[in-house]
């Protein structure tokens, strides 16, 4: 296994080259395999910079959607550019969760990878995801308000969920104040299933979000990511069959991997976590089969799964399972 696969899920491109074979099913990202259906029909003006008028009205739809004022919503080009330009704000001295995402160790120089059951004896900034990522694991929120008060003036609570849209009563969103030193990160690629519409939200004390917007400047998003992010979370009826049938693919998922003698991990339900001493030869062997996963350099017994589009692409991965 090579770092094309290491640093992140999603290259698929790499795995092509590596092993030849087609019609591939990528498991290697936690994003929703069936996408929000409308975005090839909603129109974009690709003629004009775009509109300061439809931004704001896309963080105010997006505000609804996470439970915030639009005072305390600010939207950026992917949550990845979002985390590194909180990080540059804020400074100071920061932990970050670990294992996590490899972002949140970058976002703050200086940032040291602590265990979750140390967090809240430590000083500054604490970072963290909710769901986390790759293990799934969840904290409650009472948890998160438990280490948001230990802050204090020392540093701030940063909680990225990423994986949140998937159940909203995770969301600590509706604790964002302005004298609170609480930031959340919203993603629109995963849950959407539209990562390359690249967009994202901080959620934070309003002058924090005046910081962010003077930083990002005037046209901070494309005309398309603005567009199809306010149909998309506008789109009620959509998100909330779709946070029906996420946790009956997951558990799909669930007894795939437990019929092939793994124990699936994570309470996510768009990503399972197997741990196995025969991960490397895994990976290989589903490669082979053009099934890509997301295998871990630094915890080499792990493998990552997304989740299957339809039954088609499970009872593949329940054949590659079986033919060891």
């Amino acid at each position: 296994m090579t770092e094309a696969w290491t640093w992140h899920g999603g290259n698929l491109a790499a795995a092509k080259r590596h092993f030849g074979g087609d019609d591939w099913i990528d498991l290697s990202t936690g994003i929703n395999p069936l996408p929000w259906p409308g975005a090839d029909r909603v129109a974009i003006d690709w003629q004009r910079l775009p509109d300061g008028e439809a931004l704001a009205h896309l963080e105010a739809v997006a505000a609804e959607f996470f439970g915030v004022a639009p005072r305390h919503i600010g939207a950026v080009p992917g949550t990845e550019i979002g985390l590194r330009i909180a990080g540059r704000l804020i400074g100071g001295e920061a932990r970050h969760a670990t294992p996590s995402y490899r972002t949140h160790g970058e976002m703050i120089a200086g940032s040291l990878a602590t265990a979750d059951a140390d967090l809240a004896a430590q000083g500054g900034t604490i970072i963290l995801a909710n769901p986390n990522n790759p293990d799934g694991r969840i904290l409650a929120p009472e948890a998160l308000d438990a280490l948001l008060a230990t802050r204090g003036d020392t540093g701030w609570l940063l909680v990225d969920e990423a994986f949140a849209d998937c159940d909203p009563t995770l969301s600590i969103a509706a604790r964002i104040a302005d004298d609170r030193r609480l930031l959340v990160f919203r993603s629109f690629g995963k849950f959407f299933g539209l990562a390359g519409v690249r967009l994202g939200f901080i959620l934070g004390p309003a002058p924090f979000v005046q910081d962010l917007r003077a930083t990002l400047g005037a046209w901070p998003l494309s005309a398309a990511a603005i567009a199809i992010g306010t149909a998309a979370y506008a789109d009620a009826e959509w998100f909330a069959a779709t946070r029906r049938r996420l946790p009956e693919q997951a558990a799909a998922l669930d007894a795939v991997l437990t019929g092939a003698g793994y124990r699936p991990q994570g309470a996510c339900p768009l990503f399972r976590l197997i741990e196995t001493g025969a991960a490397p030869a895994l990976f290989d062997r589903l490669a082979r089969r053009s099934i890509l996963t997301r295998p871990f350099a630094d915890q080499p017994h792990w493998l990552r799964l997304g989740l299957p589009a339809d039954n088609a692409a499970l009872a593949r991965l329940a054949d590659a399972l079986a033919d060891g």
